[in-house]
């Protein structure tokens, strides 16, 4: 349990509220100081709703004042969204605050040492997610969570010694982690979260070597066994002192449900993993066979008239969102733009002006650059077209296209300005596709 009476928590996101709610069912009693931008109205029924008695005595600290005077608690649990170079995250930690998260507390306390963390630019929730079902395939009892949306303290009670838990975890998660993992994963690195695209997640890293070193914290501590990583990042790595052993993976091609050729590294990250820790090469095919796609990841959603929809919603780089075109041999209508992340199009308008029968800008700062590129790249003008919503796009979509063809949500920008977020994106395009 926390020794500290007198802590606070930045950020009131999933992971702090599940940690809210385990101290106190645990009988913690100490102050606890609620510090987050929005208002303590929106924060007292975002409480409600996650089942918080009412009763317990907090401190507020909310809207402008939410981040000054960090200093005056003994231990801070950061949201991973909140900026490491905060000003007042710094005067706390030059005032000796112990400034953690959720995810690193859970690594010190959880009971099993059974432990599997993935990160990587893409391919993390997949892998992660094929991980724990190869386990469950081998009769394992495993529990997911991290970035992929669930709060590890939701389950923390419930595991036992031998169980499993294996996490996603994202950049911002790891780069100020000091315990983790025993076997970590990293499934690839591009260049992402170096502008603060996203006004709910304001961090983000100041130059790619800041995001590398992030993640490499996955295997860079002394609880760390065993780093998985992709080949093509061999010669990064090769100047680094890591604690544990390194092996590296490479595609593999094995029966799956999985779309999109990209998941054959997933594939072999995952296999990689399994075959270290000897589960049986029979088992660990068997459970990729059966296995499909994650929800906005290059998902089937429908096939109307003769037009199969996809939905890759989480496509937010140029990188994944070329991948996905490769991935199909037939005629591709796509959907694209959104949110800058200050990302180069000029390699992904070439890739679209080969494979897309045409393309639907969404409303967004990178539309524009995004449009100029492809046109640059030889994409007929008579072949882009503008949407100012999700269901128009769909509605275009569909009326350019013939049987034989894919309708394809992959936007290559993130998914703030007319949409909530990612999720929802991909939400309306699979409620128009199905309209």
């Amino acid at each position: 349990m926390i020794e500290s009476q007198n802590i606070a928590l930045l950020g009131l996101g999933k992971d702090n509220l599940a940690l809210l709610s385990w101290l106190f069912k645990h009988g913690y009693r100490g102050k606890v100081a609620i510090c987050d931008r929005r208002t303590k109205k929106i924060l007292e029924g975002v409480l409600k709703e996650a089942g918080i008695n009412k009763r317990i005595k907090l401190e507020w600290r909310t809207e402008r004042k939410f981040n000054q005077k960090l200093s005056d608690f003994e231990l801070l649990f950061r949201s991973p969204g909140w900026p490491l170079a905060c000003p007042g995250v710094q005067e706390a930690l030059a005032n000796n605050v112990l400034v953690t998260s959720a995810m690193e507390l859970f690594y010190a306390v959880c009971p099993s040492k059974n432990t599997i963390g993935v990160t990587g630019s893409k391919g993390k929730g997949t892998t992660a997610t094929l991980i724990a079902t190869i386990l469950k395939k081998a009769g394992k009892k495993v529990w997911l969570g991290g970035n992929i949306g669930i709060a590890p303290f939701t389950f923390f009670d419930k595991i036992k010694k031998t169980d499993w838990v294996v996490m996603e975890l994202s950049s911002f998660q790891l780069e100020d982690l000091v315990v983790g993992p025993k076997y970590s994963v990293i499934t690839n690195l591009f260049h992402e979260h170096l502008s603060p695209a996203d006004p709910n997640n304001p961090n983000y890293h100041h130059s790619f070597k800041d995001y590398f070193q992030a993640k490499l914290n996955i295997a860079n501590h002394p609880d760390n066994k065993l780093l998985v990583i992709n080949k093509n990042l061999k010669v990064k790595i090769s100047k680094e002192s890591l604690p544990g052993k390194t092996i590296f993976f490479t595609d593999k091609k094995l029966e799956t449900k999985l779309r999109g050729d990209y998941n054959n590294e997933n594939i072999g990250a995952a296999y990689a993993l399994c075959a270290y820790l000897k589960i049986p090469e029979r088992t660990i095919k068997l459970a990729i066979k059966n296995f499909g796609n994650l929800e906005h990841r290059l998902e089937f959603v429908i096939e109307k008239k003769g037009v199969k929809y996809f939905d890759n919603s989480f496509a937010t780089t140029p990188e994944s969102t070329a991948l996905d075109l490769l991935s199909f041999s037939e005629p591709i209508i796509q959907i694209a733009g959104g949110a800058d992340k200050g990302a180069d199009f000029k390699p992904l308008a070439k890739v679209i002006t080969k494979k897309t029968k045409c393309l639907i800008l969404l409303p967004g700062e990178a539309t524009k650059r995004l449009g100029n590129e492809v046109r640059k790249a030889g994409l007929k003008k008579e072949k882009i077209f503008a949407a100012t919503s999700m269901a128009e796009a769909v509605t275009i979509a569909r009326g350019q296209s013939k049987p034989g063809d894919v309708i394809l949500l992959s936007t290559a920008c993130a998914s703030f300005g007319i949409f909530k977020n990612y999720k929802d994106r991909g939400d309306q395009f699979k409620l128009y596709a199905k309209k």
